[in-house]
């Protein structure tokens, strides 16, 4: 994929992410895939998405950086929501969130291969219980 082949793909997992349109995860992720250096399914990355929505209904991830290197992507994300149920061990308080998430990919045959990522949990419980 050319590198605006890749973004415009990235795109539209992004808004898939934003519309939970989990059952369109096939169309991104490969059915194997490396999550954060350990071998899981696709099933897993969706279980979690989905499990992420439950309880944070206005989840919602903004691209704010996209850098690319042939078959790999990193992104900065904006992540923000507010918990409806208990969430990370916090019962909802009405408190939203604002966090950063690193996130970076690898694509091979148009899906992803390998996914990783990293946000501060720390500092999002911070304002989930401040």
């Amino acid at each position: 994929m050319t590198e605006s082949g890749l973004r415009d793909w990235y795109m539209r997992y992004a808004e898939a992410l934003n519309n939970h349109e989990f059952d369109r995860m096939g169309e991104f992720i490969n059915d194997e895939v490396v999550l954060g250096g350990h071998p899981g399914k696709r099933e897993d990355v969706v279980t979690v998405l989905k499990g992420i929505a439950d309880a944070v209904p206005d989840i919602h991830w903004e691209v704010d950086e996209l850098l690319f290197d042939r078959d790999g992507i990193a992104v900065r994300a904006i992540n923000t929501g507010t918990p409806v149920k208990e969430w990370l061990g916090v019962p909802p308080s009405g408190a939203s969130f604002k966090i950063v998430e690193y996130a970076i990919y690898q694509v091979s045959d148009g899906r992803f291969s390998h996914m990783t990522n990293l946000h501060d949990s720390a500092e999002m419980l911070r304002q989930l219980t401040a």
